[in-house]
């Protein structure tokens, strides 16, 4: 008997160190270098954080916020930006708490606000209803709500929304998420990965077809809580990087595979099938003996990626010319190379519209006009890259973008700070 108890008060002493040594995670997906968030598109709900006299803006406009920006992205119709000190700062629409503060007073929505978060935040996400935050020691806030074609299927609790950050229940520390419209992913410090929300088009990779529909019999936990994305038929896959679509996910691993799981209806994962992939497929697309893939983005039915010598491709489907692959082209099932800009760095799509970034510093759009987000001015559709002109950017580079249903922003900063 003795023995045992020496063990259990190895096994206490023990914990007790762990959680003295709080790990502080890195990933090179954590943006460090600070900047000005520009915006441009629609902004009837307050998604340009301009105030309520600014519903649209053809070119980038400045938002007054009152720290440095180190990340900016836009979710479905609302924005969040991240500061250098780790501060939180939303503004669009809270309908279903995707701000994560207090609206209340008239027209707060409009304007930047600060979430209340006593952690320090390394990096955030956003889709459509929902909002995420990773803090420097590994935990995942979440607040909004996730949704199918249904309505709300709530967020850790089923059919609840959260309209103030709330804890993501996992114990591993995670050093990336993730968002999707509605499903959240979440890249652990051993490689492993974590989803959560809706699993209707397979974006969870971890929930069969069978139970895909608000988690079956098993019921909307099966999709709330979050869950291990296992690799069949190999089992322990370990992961280095995770990117996600509107319905769909990409992650790359350790041996630099990339598999793909989510929808696929217009080979946007660039298989040859167009079924959905519930489970993660290694995408033989991306198996080019010379290519080492760094980016994703994908928007409703596209994605774009970049290869780490700086090529932009894109596939998936090509009306309004999100593919920027020029006039007339049709879906493409592999990723082909899109003309017009080297040295890339930064990739992203919105719904139906698409954008680079290179290391001078350029913006490149194209697309779908109609909503205003390409920068040109007017609306119409772009098929090849268009660089992105504007008063608000001369004199200074581009650090990255994103961009939502109809708004996007940028993070720039001032040239001779370069």
């Amino acid at each position: 008997m003795p023995a045992k108890k020496a063990v259990k008060r190895r096994k206490e002493s023990e914990t007790e160190d762990s959680s003295l040594k709080k790990v502080k995670v890195s990933h090179r997906s954590h943006s460090q270098e600070k900047g000005l968030v520009l915006v441009l598109g629609q902004g009837d709900v307050g998604q340009l954080g301009l105030g309520e006299d600014v519903l649209e803006r053809k070119k980038p406009a400045m938002v007054t916020l009152p720290e440095g920006i180190v990340q900016a992205v836009a979710g479905g119709m609302h924005t969040v930006c991240l500061s250098d000190t780790g501060n939180i700062y939303t503004f669009g629409c809270n309908d279903e708490g995707a701000l994560g503060r207090d609206t209340s007073e008239e027209g707060s929505e409009m304007v930047p606000g600060k979430v209340e978060l006593a952690e320090k935040v390394v990096q955030v996400s956003a889709g459509d209803s929902h909002t995420a935050a990773l803090t420097e020691d590994g935990t995942v806030f979440i607040w909004g709500s996730f949704r199918d074609n249904n309505g709300i299927i709530g967020l850790i609790e089923p059919m609840k929304k959260c309209s103030l950050p709330i804890k993501v229940p996992l114990d591993s520390a995670v050093v990336k998420i993730a968002s999707g419209n509605d499903h959240l992913v979440m890249l652990t410090v051993n490689g492993a990965l974590y989803t959560s929300g809706c699993g209707e088009q397979g974006q969870l990779g971890r929930v069969p077809e069978c139970f895909a529909n608000r988690g079956g019999r098993k019921g909307l936990m099966r999709l709330l809580v979050p869950q291990m994305v296992t690799v069949k038929p190999r089992g322990k896959v370990q992961f280095t990087d995770v990117f996600c679509g509107a319905y769909f996910t990409f992650a790359i691993s350790k041996d630099g595979h990339v598999y793909g799981f989510g929808l696929t209806n217009y080979h946007q994962l660039g298989t040859a099938s167009t079924s959905t992939c519930f489970v993660p497929v290694k995408l033989t697309a991306f198996k080019n003996s010379t290519t080492s893939w760094i980016g994703f983005s994908g928007g409703q039915h596209h994605t774009v990626c970049l290869d780490s010598e700086g090529q932009v491709y894109s596939l998936g489907r090509a009306e309004y010319g999100r593919l920027g692959l020029g006039e007339g082209v049709t879906e493409k099932s592999e990723p082909t190379a899109v003309t017009g800009i080297s040295r890339a760095c930064v990739v992203a799509c919105g719904a139906s519209v698409s954008y680079a970034v290179t290391k001078e510093g350029s913006v490149y759009a194209w697309g779908m006009g109609t909503n205003l987000q390409l920068g040109t001015g007017d609306e119409d559709d772009a098929w090849s890259p268009v660089e992105m002109v504007g008063k608000q950017l001369e004199n200074r580079v581009v650090l990255s973008v994103s961009s939502g249903g109809q708004h996007t922003v940028l993070l720039v900063k001032d040239k001779q700070e370069s």
